[in-house]
């Protein structure tokens, strides 16, 4: 086995060699991790002033880490993807979800060296670190589990979704009928009645806006009782398929078993 072919076992989201390759997972996923909280603490104005030499050289070391990763990934291309050439192998990993969180996450570090950027648009830039929470999917498996779970139930998602759409006109609507003459100013607008019925079908209830006409308070009433039954669809239909998805998975697991000679899986 080359060099370059062990590499990409250490870098390989789905084969891995059992023996670095839960080093390289295990210090990428932690960097993720400390970099979250350090920008987390860099908002913090006290401990940013006196911790900001630390906060510059921990973002200096991950860029040259998550750099590294992101070169190391396009050349070992070819390896992941045998099937095609070794440019659409590159190109493929490129323009992936993944290969574009990675390059997302380091490129404001090198954009001011590009090209001259504002200093304001810089630190909205600097924003895009927050990526690099999203390249913790590739290290764990339950993250997959939940983008394999929404996937599958994203068409009964996006009907929830509709009908709690179409809900919140039809309440904001009737709310601004019954209230505009009571509180001109509190529903002003179908656009304020709106922000009303969000929080009454959510269940939040600010109080900022509230009806206060006795058809105005039965239709809030109705409202808020529905909300519970609707707001809650898109939990159950994700919950349910999440457990599906975990026996799935199990039910695989159980179907194969390791050769004791060369450690590759037998299908039962």
């Amino acid at each position: 086995m080359t060099f370059k072919q062990n590499i990409a076992l250490l870098f390989d989201d789905e084969k891995g060699n059992k023996k670095g390759d839960k080093f390289v997972e295990f210090f990428i996923a932690g960097l993720i991790v400390v970099n979250t909280i350090a920008i987390v603490l860099e908002s913090y104005h006290d401990i940013n002033s006196e911790y900001a030499y630390f906060f510059y050289l921990l973002e200096l070391f991950s860029i040259i880490v998550f750099t590294i990763e992101y070169l190391i990934r396009i050349w070992i291309a070819a390896i992941i993807y045998p099937e095609l050439s070794p440019f659409k192998a590159k190109l493929k990993y490129i323009t992936s979800t993944m290969g574009i969180i990675d390059l997302v996450s380091i490129l404001p570090f090198y954009l001011p060296y590009i090209i001259k950027v504002d200093l304001r648009v810089l630190r909205t830039l600097r924003l895009f670190r927050l990526l690099r929470l999203l390249k913790l999917k590739r290290y764990f498996a339950s993250l997959g589990v939940i983008q394999s779970v929404i996937k599958k139930t994203k068409n009964e998602i996006f009907v929830t979704i509709f009908l709690v759409f179409i809900l919140l006109v039809l309440a904001s609507t009737l709310m601004y009928n019954i209230e505009k003459t009571a509180q001109p100013e509190a529903f002003q607008n179908i656009g304020q009645a709106m922000w009303w019925a969000v929080a009454t079908l959510t269940t939040v209830g600010y109080g900022d806006i509230y009806p206060v006409t006795g058809l105005g308070k039965i239709l809030s009433a109705f409202i808020a009782l529905l909300g519970i039954g609707i707001v809650a669809l898109p939990t159950g239909i994700i919950s349910s398929a999440y457990i599906e998805e975990i026996r799935n998975l199990k039910k695989d697991k159980k179907e194969t078993c390791e050769c004791p000679h060369c450690g590759k899986e037998i299908n039962q």
